[in-house]
């Protein structure tokens, strides 16, 4: 099939085929499948009810209805994973979410969850659904949960220990270094004087080497997550970094996430899923009380880096909320705002706030879950995180 045909087959998917679409193209065959798949879900709207399924000779539409089950929500989650590729996929079940009639067969009919693709998606919905979410689904949705974590875990786990190790490691100083702990880029630079022309290499007086591993922790690490509907995806890659922080000895890892309230879940770091079962997304933002409740958990200041995870929307004090930003910075705390750490990267936020917590010499930024892991090495090693942002193409707010 040449371009100019396959170019007008993506533009008659997207706009449906209404006479007003303009392409004149006709669909079969697999084609015809998925835009039946999409229509289902982007032509919704116009209907009273969800309508999918398929019968003889095609499409046959079957009313949703209000019983207990629905096969045709359940087939499209079916076929939409059929054609379309994972991403797609996500963005598609995110989509249906929007429509609560078919947020409320998703998520409360375990059947029907069952074919559902885990996403982080997904989870972010399940969180804010929460203790809505009746007793039959609970183990269903346990299940997606737990799928998602594992997924993201085997992903990241170990880019983040390697990450934080090394860089607690490379903290340490080692002036007895063995052989396989030296430093040689700093090891040569500080012995440059040394150099021997008669034999062309430098004698080193000194030898620098990486930190030995070490039973005490080193850097406190507290993640403070607005639990704000807005804030789903976040919260979700949050947990499972914090889960992974919790792990390493070289490193105390705390969690506290808020709303207008704030709840520390720090014992809960050792399960992921029990974490993520234990925030409720959606309420309101109070973010002048959750860093209140951080100053007064950090045990060493100078040791300390406190990684804010909001889109600075403040419904409490926001003089009272920079006010304490600027204080713990003043105390010796790393302060570090994400405004989103999801795998879009591109947040919506207060950019009047932004900007003034920028003023303060805090670094404002998103991050995606890639980036996380030589962000927090990065922060470790109290380098310039500004110009770690711009290394990194990610732009200073």
């Amino acid at each position: 099939m040449d371009t100019e045909s396959t170019n007008l087959k993506r533009w008659r998917l997207v706009l449906g085929g209404d006479e007003a679409d303009g392409t004149g193209c006709q669909l079969a065959g697999y084609d015809l499948e998925r835009d039946k798949a999409l229509g289902a879900l982007y032509e919704f709207e116009k209907r009273e009810s969800f309508e999918y399924g398929v019968g003889e000779g095609g499409m046959e539409k079957r009313s949703a209805g209000r019983g207990a089950s629905n096969p045709g929500i359940a087939r499209w989650l079916g076929d939409i994973r059929k054609y379309f590729p994972k991403s797609v996929v996500d963005i598609m079940q995110h989509d249906a979410m929007q429509f609560p009639e078919l947020k409320e067969k998703m998520m409360m009919e375990p059947e029907i969850l069952e074919q559902a693709e885990p996403s982080v998606h997904l989870v972010a919905t399940l969180m804010e659904l929460g203790k809505l979410i009746p007793s039959k689904t609970k183990d269903t949705a346990r299940r997606v949960i737990q799928k998602v974590v594992d997924e993201l875990l085997q992903k990241l786990e170990t880019d983040l220990k390697q990450a934080i190790s090394g860089a607690i490691n490379r903290s340490i100083p080692n002036r007895r270094p063995r052989y396989n702990e030296i430093n040689w880029g700093k090891t040569i630079l500080r012995n440059l004087k040394n150099y021997q022309p008669a034999y062309k290499t430098v004698i080193p007086e000194q030898l620098f080497g990486y930190g030995r591993k070490n039973r005490r922790s080193l850097k406190d690490i507290i993640l403070c997550l607005d639990q704000s509907g807005s804030m789903g995806s976040s919260v979700v890659y949050s947990g499972i970094f914090g889960s992974v922080m919790a792990s390493l000895p070289s490193v105390k890892t705390k969690m506290v996430v808020f709303d207008t309230e704030v709840t520390d879940l720090t014992k809960d770091l050792k399960d992921p899923v029990d974490l993520l079962f234990g925030v409720q997304l959606g309420g309101g933002t109070d973010i002048n009380k959750a860093l209140g409740y951080c100053k007064k958990i950090v045990e060493k200041p100078t040791d300390t880096i406190l990684v804010l995870i909001t889109d600075l929307y403040e419904m409490g004090s926001e003089k009272r909320m920079l006010k304490k930003m600027k204080d713990l910075k003043q105390n010796g705390v790393q302060v570090i705002v994400l405004l989103a750490l999801n795998d879009e990267g591109i947040p919506s936020y207060d950019k009047s706030i932004a900007k003034q917590v920028n003023q303060l010499e805090i670094p404002v930024f998103a991050c995606t879950p890639d980036l996380f892991p030589d962000l927090m090495a990065a922060a470790i090693g109290k380098q310039d995180l500004k110009q770690w942002a711009g290394k990194h193409d990610v732009v200073l707010k």
